[in-house]
């Protein structure tokens, strides 16, 4: 799977190549996805190649090869801003499975008051990642840990939240919103690119995202570059 930012980048160069022959500079694949430094492209090449939808070839500046294209991907690219936006499921997502009534099930009777909620992907507790936005499976969560509203799923990854009880291989249950209180913890998404689950603090014109492990230092954005996606409402773990 590849996320947002991945697929864009990957369908620029190949379109790119089918025109001019030639791969686009890091400068202009920059400015194509709306990223702020050509580190985040540095990124985003390295992920598409160990993923081997693309290869740098030895000795020669911004020579690059496309080795395939998945599938699903929209070979359409507007160039524009997109941002992480986890979709949360229709149907079933957020009401009461009921069991057929021409089926005694004992499973499903156990489960009848379970809410079925989506799984989006990782999430950073510890130095961002990639943005994810693949829906990989759902999650049977009993609806009292949830409320009303839409919610999601992700998956931690890393040690920067332990002092807040939230551990690696930790599923964190989200409520998606765009605004959340000072001390509370979000998914924040950085720049349009990165995505971390972080205790979120607003002084001034001043954004923080601090972590709740004294080995991470606290992070200071500008009110621009930081995105709510949501709030954490509930924590899911397996022994």
């Amino acid at each position: 799977m590849l996320t947002k930012k991945q697929h864009e980048l990957l369908m620029f160069i190949h379109e790119r190549m089918k025109e001019s022959g030639i791969p686009p500079s890091f400068d202009e694949m920059k400015d194509a996805l709306d990223l702020r430094s050509k580190s985040g492209i540095h990124r985003l090449i390295t992920a598409l190649e160990e993923r081997g939808f693309i290869r740098r070839l030895p000795n020669r500046a911004r020579a690059l090869e496309v080795l395939k294209l998945p599938s699903s991907m929209n070979p359409s690219l507007g160039g524009r801003k997109s941002k992480f936006e986890p979709s949360v499921i229709e149907g079933n997502l957020g009401k009461v499975a009921t069991p057929s009534k021409n089926i005694v099930d004992t499973d499903a009777q156990d489960n009848a008051a379970q809410v079925s909620v989506p799984v989006m992907g990782s999430i950073a507790a510890g130095t961002p990642i990639a943005a994810i936005q693949d829906h990989s499976h759902t999650i049977a969560v009993p609806p009292e840990m949830l409320g009303s509203g839409e919610h999601y799923a992700l998956e931690v990854k890393g040690d920067s939240m332990i002092d807040a009880g939230i551990f690696d291989g930790d599923t964190v249950l989200i409520h998606k919103q765009q605004t959340a209180g000072n001390g509370e913890i979000v998914v924040a998404l950085i720049d349009d690119e990165e995505a971390t689950l972080k205790r979120l603090r607003r002084k001034g014109n001043s954004v923080a995202l601090e972590a709740a492990n004294s080995a991470y230092e606290t992070r200071i954005f500008g009110p621009d570059r930081v995105a709510v996606q949501g709030k954490l409402v509930g924590l899911l773990r397996r022994y």
